[in-house]
């Protein structure tokens, strides 16, 4: 029965990751095309779109210098499936199916009580945080399953002494998939090699082979997190790279007389550790936790939470049940959650879903816990019926709760937010491309955020028509810009109307004279997108 159960959990999982996976979100924003693409051009040439064969520290890409990770995941769906949306998401909505079944094993292992491991495994199943990043391509929860992989085999340890090396090989295979990894798998390792060091001192072989492996992997990524490249993607997003702390320090040191004992109580080092210790304690808000969620709608269902509202009090008790009784498991997962957001503390954006996705599925074990143990408890001290009563208010919460989050997520969501996934720009690129033929040269807005990808994509260019028309410039901040592919150019200035049959590609209505409107694509919600016009 219990293996039934675990089946249809999973089977629910898989419906709600793949069902409509092509068209809900309803369009690929650019790191999805971006992913893709890389992935396109290592299958049919071994090489990524600036040229470089099969690189192992990071994709260069936009310039923001992308993990490996998630685009050799993609080649074999891409391969598959050719190069589409559902091939880019697939590797991540496998992730989540994944990541419910390795609940199920996780829980078993830690409280060898199946119940409360089914509970456990059904609730992230259903979980609006892991649905919303399972359905899009998002590198950071691959690297969440890789993870959850990883300390699994770690405790499986106990009886199977080789699996400490798979566990470690899972963990790399995080840190070469999503930038906050790089800091929370080598932290997981660190906190379990603590936690569970009698484990290690056993199984030592197969943890010194893991070692020695690692360092042999991680020399490629050497180099790179020392350069300049590594540091782009770190400032653009740092607390730190905010000079406001430093000038209001400043100001408030000149104002006691530039004393050393000013200098000492407005040290900057101290505004920025209170700015870090509030990011990351706003990733614990309640708040964010159950009612509001992220703000960004490609992370989160604006109008809920990361969790279900009727969560909240089998969290609550699971916490205190944790702390009360829970001894070594409350350390690891309490741990766990600490490190998940050690990075997400760094960045600007707060609370953030996505950088702490690794947190999964620790909220759901311990919302499991709490619902487990209140149940135990109220059958213990309640009438049948009384109990029967409540169990049933219980699951009709959860199950009107959930159908409110599906409605939300398939009828509203794509309607309201699609010009969050750049929805517009694959028809325009059509149509564009249709017509390709008929002018001398074709002005595309850039406005609408690097619109060469989705060309490369959705055409899709092979890699080696790509390196020959692209002309490709760095930006002061150390970005790459496609500004050119062929007669295509990617920007709005120096339209020479004398240079011959023109296509414009605009996101407003004003068009130069002589020129006529062909047509305007809209979003979802039939707000206009582009306007394309033309000289003939």
């Amino acid at each position: 029965m219990k293996k039934l159960l675990l089946f249809l959990i999973i089977l629910l999982a898989s419906v709600l990751r793949l069902y409509h996976l092509d068209v809900n979100p309803p369009s690929l924003y650019w790191d999805e095309a971006s992913l893709g693409y890389n992935a396109y051009s290592v299958l049919k040439s071994g090489k990524d779109e600036h040229g470089e064969s099969l690189p192992l520290a990071r994709f260069i890409a936009f310039g923001d210098y992308k993990p490996p990770g998630y685009i050799y995941t993609a080649v074999p769906s891409i391969a598959l499936l050719g190069i589409s949306k559902l091939a880019v998401r697939l590797p991540s909505a496998l992730a989540g199916i994944f990541m419910v079944f390795f609940t199920y094993l996780l829980v078993n292992e830690l409280f060898q009580v199946k119940k409360l491991a089914l509970a456990s495994a059904f609730i992230m199943a259903v979980s609006p945080w892991s649905l919303h990043l399972s359905r899009v391509a998002f590198e950071a929860n691959l690297a969440a399953f890789y993870n959850l992989a990883g300390i699994y085999f770690f405790l499986k340890s106990r009886r199977l002494s080789w699996s400490i090396l798979i566990s470690i090989i899972f963990f790399l295979a995080s840190f070469y998939t999503f930038n906050a990894n790089r800091i929370i798998a080598p932290l997981l390792i660190f906190s379990l090699t603590l936690l569970y060091h009698r484990r290690v001192i056993t199984n030592i072989k197969w943890y010194l082979m893991g070692i020695i492996l690692a360092v042999i992997i991680l020399l490629p990524s050497v180099g790179f997190l020392t350069s300049r490249e590594s540091k782009i993607r770190l400032q653009e997003v740092s607390i730190f790279n905010n000079l406001q702390p430093l000038i209001l320090t400043n100001k408030r040191i000149a104002l006691d007389g530039n004393t050393l004992f000013a200098k000492l109580i407005h040290n900057r080092r101290i505004v920025y550790a209170k700015d870090y210790l509030k990011h990351l304690t706003d990733n614990f808000s309640l708040r964010y936790l159950f009612t509001h969620g992220d703000v960004n709608p490609r992370l989160a269902l604006p109008g809920m939470g990361q969790l279900y509202f009727w969560e909240l009090p089998f969290f609550i008790s699971g916490v205190l049940y944790l702390i009360l009784y829970g001894k070594k498991n409350a350390s690891l997962i309490f741990s766990w959650m600490i490190i998940a957001v050690v990075p997400a503390g760094f960045a600007k954006e707060t609370p953030h879903a996505l950088r702490t996705v690794s947190i999964l599925p620790t909220y759901q074990i311990i919302i499991a816990l709490g619902l487990y143990q209140s149940i135990i408890w109220l059958k213990n001290k309640l009438t049948n019926r009384t109990f029967n009563f409540l169990l049933f208010v219980i699951c009709y919460l959860l199950f009107v709760n959930f159908l409110y989050y599906l409605h939300l997520y398939h009828i509203h969501f794509p309607l309201n937010y699609s010009g969050e996934w750049q929805f517009g720009t694959r028809e325009m690129v059509n149509y564009v491309l249709a017509r390709e033929k008929f002018y001398d040269r074709i002005y595309v807005t850039p406005l609408l955020g690097r619109p060469y990808i989705f060309f490369a994509f959705y055409k899709p260019y092979l890699p080696d028509e790509f390196q020959f028309q692209k002309i490709a410039v760095r930006d002061n901040l150390g970005f790459w810009d496609v500004v050119s592919l062929g007669k295509i150019r990617f920007t709005l200035n120096n339209i020479s109307v004398s240079s011959g049959k023109i296509l414009l590609v605009k996101n407003d209505r004003s068009i130069p004279a002589g020129f006529r409107m062909l047509k305007v694509i809209n979003n979802l919600a039939g707000d206009p997108v582009f306007y394309l016009s033309d000289n003939l």
